[in-house]
């Protein structure tokens, strides 16, 4: 298996381009699965408060015994802390048994409540204290994003947006590029649905490649320069989302996904949620 990529962020520190997910595990779950992604290769794990399952992520890096600097880990400011982001944070690294965060970002910018601004600021403050080295936010559209620069100056390192082959955010992905701001993606398989995994050139792909439609998709968002959590607690897809450095799609391969492009969204209209 080919090693794994990097991604530099614009403030200078890097993270692996391919991480694991962890939404809808259970702290039991979590335990096994990086358990099992850590043996397999993976040093980059997403979590957040909001998943509730931070003490067993805690627990699972403790038993790996690696290296703090080998691990990139990252987690989230959900919505009802976004007055109280320190002590938010402080609270998600005693679970996580961390004395700092990889990269902090924050879960949703709820407009209808007004409050991400001010959120900011202080995850701003929490990188200039140590405690988050990078910081950068979640599901924030264009306008919410010209603002944090406009009032702040502090540009996010990160918008990790739900994108998959059937919801491309083209235009969002072109406006972070244009910013410095590195598109991730959460829901990267369409939460593998056959919508996806059916598709006929995901199929031929597949069959081209001697690999599974899952791994096209990943090698897709790869391909397509953006960082890319997929999220399972079965071990042996936790390995085969990895085994995907020992090929690449061509550019004629990636504009026949393209075109898979439907505007489908399968999570809260970022817009709204939380209001």
């Amino acid at each position: 298996m080919a090693n794994p990529t990097v991604i530099k962020l614009q403030d200078g520190n890097v993270m692996p381009q391919l991480g694991l997910g962890v939404w809808q595990a259970s702290n039991d779950q979590v335990l096994l699965a990086i358990d099992k992604a850590l043996e397999v290769g993976y040093r980059s794990i997403d979590t957040a408060a909001a998943y509730k399952n931070e003490d067993g992520v805690g627990n699972a890096l403790k038993n790996a015994g690696l290296p703090r600097d080998e691990l990139f880990i990252t987690t989230k400011l959900w919505n009802e802390d976004q007055q109280r982001p320190h002590q938010a944070l402080e609270e998600s690294l005693e679970k996580l048994q961390l004395d700092s965060i990889d990269l902090y970002l924050m879960h949703w910018p709820v407009p209808g409540k007004d409050h991400y601004v001010e959120a900011w600021k202080g995850m701003i403050e929490l990188q200039k204290q140590g405690l988050a080295k990078s910081i950068g936010v979640c599901n924030f559209q264009v306008n919410h994003l010209q603002r944090l620069i406009d009032e702040t100056g502090v540009t996010p390192v990160i918008n990790q947006i739900e994108l998959h082959p059937l919801l491309q955010q083209r235009q969002l992905h072109s406006w972070n590029a244009t910013h410095k701001i590195q598109t991730e993606s959460w829901s990267p398989l369409a939460q593998g649905g056959d919508g996806v995994f059916n598709q006929k050139i995901i199929r031929d792909l597949a069959d081209k490649y001697g690999k599974t439609p899952a791994q096209i998709v990943i090698r897709w968002h790869l391909d397509s320069g953006l960082v890319v959590i997929p999220k399972s607690v079965t071990p042996s897809r936790i390995a085969e989302n990895f085994d995907v450095f020992d090929f690449r799609l061509d550019k004629d391969e990636l504009g026949e996904i393209a075109k898979l492009d439907s505007g489908k969204r399968l999570g809260p209209d970022p817009d709204v949620f939380g209001d």
